[in-house]
C-alpha cells in the first residue's frame, strides 16, 4: 500500500534571495564593528608625539581637544546630517560650566568637572535641540548660529559672574587623580587629553556602528523615507544632538582645564566655523577625518601664524580651497582613494 508523503515546502527564489542578502547585510554590520590595524596609526601617533616632541605638547594637547570637539561634529553632520553653525554654543557651556566651577564654587576635581560639563552641555543640546531641529537647511543654521550668539551676549550681560571678555583667568585645579601634577610642558594635560579622547572615541565607534548609527545613516541618506518606514527621526536626531552636544562639551571643560582660563571668545562663530572647516579638511562621516582635520589645521594655523601673524589665514584659506576643489572627501578620503588604487592594481596582477 502506497504511503502519500506530505508535499515538502519549496522555498520560492525571492525568498532565498532575501534571505541571502539579510544574512550578507548582518554580516557587513558586524564586520564593521571589528577593529582593522589602520585604525591603530593614529593611536600610535599621538603616542609617539608624547615622545617625539616633549617640549611642545602643551600645544599638542589643544590639538587633542580639537579633535574632540571636532569628533562631536561629526557625529551629527556626518552621520545624521545636521548641519549646524551654532556648535561652540556647547563647547562654551562646558568652558564655562568648569570654569565658573572652580572659580565660584571652589569645585577644582578635574574629572568630576568633565562629567558636570557633560551634563550641561547635554541639557543645552536636549532643550535646544528638541526645537530646533524640526528645521532643516537655511532655517536650521540661523537658528542654531543665533543660539551661540546669544549665549555670548547673555554671558556679557552678566559679566559679574562670567568676567566677560576678560574671561576668567588663574583657574587653578587639583592634581589629576591627587597625584599627578601639571607641569610647565604639559606632559599630564595631554596625556590626560588623549585617555579622555580614547574613551569618548570608543563610546562613538559603537554608536555609529550600533542600529541607531545606522538609522541615523539613513535619515542623513533620505529622511522622507525614515519617515515612510515608521522612523522615529525627531527624537533620533534629538538624541543624537543632546549626545554631541555632550561631547562638545567635554572638549570644552578639557579646553578650560588645560589653559587654566576661559573667555566668551569660546561662543564666537570662529569656533563654531574653526571646527567644520577642521571636518571638511579631514572627511565627514569617516570618524577619522576628525584626527586629521584637526592635526592639519592646527598644524598648519601655527606654521602660517609664525611665518606671517598679519595674514596667516590666507594660508587656511587657500588650503581649505584646494580641499574642497581636488579632495572633497578630505585628507582621509585621499588616503582611501590611494588604497583603493594599489588594491586594485594588485588584484589585476593577481
Amino acid at each position: 500500500m502506497a504511503v502519500n508523503n506530505p508535499p515538502t515546502a519549496v522555498t520560492p527564489p525571492r525568498d532565498t534571495a532575501a534571505i541571502a542578502l539579510r544574512e550578507r547585510a548582518a554580516e557587513y554590520l558586524v564586520r564593521r564593528h571589528r577593529f582593522r590595524w589602520p585604525e591603530a596609526l593614529p593611536w600610535i601617533a599621538c603616542i609617539a608625539v608624547f615622545f617625539l616632541f616633549p617640549d611642545r605638547l602643551t600645544f599638542g594637547s589643544q590639538v587633542l581637544v580639537m579633535v574632540l570637539f571636532a569628533l562631536s561634529l561629526d557625529l551629527i553632520l556626518g552621520y545624521a546630517g545636521i548641519v549646524t553653525l551654532g556648535h561652540a554654543a556647547f563647547f562654551g557651556l562646558g568652558a564655562y560650566t568648569v570654569g565658573l566651577g572652580a572659580a565660584k564654587l571652589g569645585w577644582t576635581e578635574p574629572v568630576s568637572g568633565l562629567f558636570a560639563a557633560f551634563f550641561v552641555a547635554s541639557l543645552g543640546g536636549f532643550l535646544s535641540g528638541y526645537f530646533l531641529l524640526r528645521y532643516r537647511g537655511l532655517t536650521l543654521l540661523m537658528l542654531t548660529l543665533a543660539t551661540a550668539i546669544m549665549l555670548q551676549e547673555a554671558g556679557n550681560l552678566r559679566s559679574d559672574l562670567t568676567g566677560g571678555y576678560d574671561g576668567v583667568p588663574g583657574l587653578v585645579f587639583d592634581p589629576l587623580l591627587g597625584r599627578f601634577e601639571y607641569d610647565l610642558y604639559g606632559h599630564t594635560n595631554y596625556i590626560y587629553a588623549l585617555v579622555v579622547l580614547a574613551v569618548v572615541f570608543f563610546f562613538v565607534r559603537r554608536i555609529v556602528y550600533s542600529p541607531f548609527g545606522q538609522a541615523l545613516t539613513g535619515i542623513r541618506e533620505n529622511v522622507r523615507r525614515m519617515h515612510a518606514i515608521g522612523s522615529p527621526v525627531h527624537w533620533r536626531l534629538v538624541t543624537v544632538y543632546t549626545i554631541a552636544a555632550g561631547i562638545a562639551g567635554i572638549a570644552g571643560a578639557l579646553f578650560t582645564q588645560t589653559n587654566a582660563y576661559v573667555t566668551l571668545t569660546v561662543f564666537e562663530f570662529e569656533n563654531s566655523a574653526k571646527v567644520m572647516v577642521m571636518l571638511i579638511l579631514g572627511g565627514t562621516g569617516r570618524l577619522y577625518g576628525a584626527f586629521l582635520g584637526a592635526a592639519v589645521y592646527m598644524i598648519m594655523e601655527d606654521y602660517f601664524s609664525k611665518l606671517s601673524p598679519t595674514f596667516w589665514q590666507f594660508g587656511i584659506g587657500l588650503l581649505l580651497v584646494l580641499a574642497v576643489l581636488f579632495a572633497r572627501r578630505g585628507v582621509l578620503g585621499v588616503f582611501e582613494q590611494v588604497g583603493d588604487y594599489f588594491a586594485k592594481k594588485k588584484g589585476t596582477k593577481s
